[in-house]
């Protein structure tokens, strides 16, 4: 499921922050329910639950970045896990 928010793809200028030392895409942590917030310069595109989720919203933005190629691409600043986990985050079963 790919949920967006339209207006923020207005965010994405030719001359990105990435040429400033600032990474122009950053995709948040898992949420508590799953999916993760995906960012450009600052603005909310929306939640990603998927790769392939955050490379169409790139597509929107006007980067073009094959869905095989977002988990390496140099201008993603992943936080708190790496690509591969989407959450929802596990539950603490405790001792």
């Amino acid at each position: 499921m790919l949920v967006r928010c339209p207006d923020a793809y207005a965010a994405l200028a030719p001359d990105a922050g990435y040429m400033s030392g600032t990474l122009p895409v950053t995709v948040h942590p898992p949420s508590p329910t799953g999916g993760r917030r995906v960012r450009v310069n600052g603005e909310i595109l929306g939640l990603a639950y998927s790769l392939a989720d955050v490379a169409e919203f790139l597509r929107r933005a006007g980067l073009e970045v094959d869905s095989t190629e977002v988990a390496v691409s140099p201008l993603i600043d992943w936080r708190g896990v790496g690509p591969e986990y989407w959450g929802p985050e596990p539950e603490d079963t405790g001792p």
